[in-house]
């Protein structure tokens, strides 16, 4: 692997290079922050992970399109501060390409946007912010004209995540599908429900947009005064229903425990962070969602721990491929975590769609 002041080298930056040092907490790619010497921007270096991401060019394609979709948007509205709300991408000598290969890694740079911090903590006040913040970010993007690649095809198919159990389960590569039917009979009970987004998909009566799929509290800056500046780490951003944006920051926002919590009985789901999180949702979101989305919303919401508990479920049986485990039986408390948080949800359901019918009629 070449340097790090070598691949910083070969982008078009501004200003001499101080100091360069781990960044963040992601798990998927490799972050690092890149200081500068006096008034000239910092920047954030990232080795992207191509295992993960099999086309980096094309996800980068769907990145550049998206902020510079964004950055338009917000200079037609005569938004304020705009370089702090918007990411911007350093390209490559002259290329004019803002990702770089060195013949063995995938790189790219952005600047730092100064003064933002990330939030790690879920209350009704972020949660609120963060529905806001996501629905805001489809509502900009509805009209994209540029046609976005599948950053990691199938992401969230339930159908394919569905069939890729079962083959786990024919296989039985390491002897647990006999220690899990339980899982797998709760699993195949909600199959229908779980999978008719896609069959109303394929009906022309559910549409899909261009999504974050990855809607985490931690993936939006704030300024000093608490308000969102921009959703970040766009790696995920695709076409997809909106519930991937909605329905998944529920999973682990409104979950009361970690998604790989042992002891099921704490698990729960907080009504308050979800009426939060979909009041800030809806505001925004409602603007441009179609009568099919809207009543799907609830759905979506035990949609996603369901998914969950099925990836996790099929890592646990192929033998612990994907995931990375604390210890042997990780992936199966995980799914266990998972199933209790999806059964939570289900007795819930009638105050949850309720609540999302209320919301809807004030818009």
């Amino acid at each position: 692997m070449k340097s790090l002041e070598k691949v910083i080298s070969e982008f078009n930056i501004k200003g001499e290079v101080l100091s360069v040092a781990p960044f963040g907490t992601g798990l998927i790619n490799d972050t690092y922050l890149v200081e500068t010497f006096g008034d000239m921007p910092d920047y954030v270096l990232q080795r992207i992970n191509h295992r993960v991401f099999k086309d980096v060019e094309g996800m980068q394609r769907n990145i550049l399109a998206v902020t510079s979709h964004i950055r338009h948007k917000l200079e037609q509205a005569c938004e304020k501060d705009i370089e702090r709300k918007v990411l911007e991408f350093e390209t490559v000598g002259k290329t004019g390409k803002s990702c770089l290969y060195d013949g063995e890694n995938y790189w790219r740079l952005s600047r730092l946007i100064p003064g933002a911090v990330t939030l790690q903590e879920v209350t009704p006040i972020t949660a609120r912010y963060a529905g806001m913040a996501f629905g805001r970010f489809q509502g900009m993007l509805a009209d994209i004209r540029e046609e976005l690649t599948e950053s990691i095809p199938g992401f969230h198919n339930m159908e394919l995540r569905l069939r890729q159990l079962r083959e786990a389960v024919e296989n039985d590569a390491v002897g647990r599908v006999a220690d899990v039917s339980d899982l797998l009979d709760i699993i195949s009970g909600h199959e229908s429900w779980m999978c008719e987004a896609e069959k109303l998909h394929r009906e022309d009566k559910l549409p899909k947009r261009i999504c974050h799929c990855d809607t985490k509290v931690n993936n939006m800056l704030f300024d000093e005064n608490g308000e969102v500046l921009c959703v970040i780490d766009l790696d995920t951003v695709m076409p997809s229903f909106v519930f991937s944006d909605y329905g998944d920051f529920l999973r682990t926002g409104a979950c009361t425990t970690p998604e790989d919590e042992p002891d099921i009985e704490k698990i729960d789901f907080d009504m308050s962070i979800f009426k939060a999180f979909s009041e800030g949702y809806m505001s925004e979101a409602g603007k441009f969602l179609t009568k099919s989305e809207i009543e799907w919303l609830p759905d979506s919401v035990a949609l996603f721990p369901y998914m969950q508990a099925v990836r996790f479920l099929t890592d646990y049986i192929n033998g612990d491929i994907y995931y990375k485990i604390s210890y042997p039986e990780h992936n199966l408390v995980r799914t266990r975590a998972q199933l209790r948080l999806f059964q939570c949800i289900e007795s819930l359901m009638p105050g949850i769609r309720s609540y999302i019918r209320e919301l809807a009629s004030d818009i």
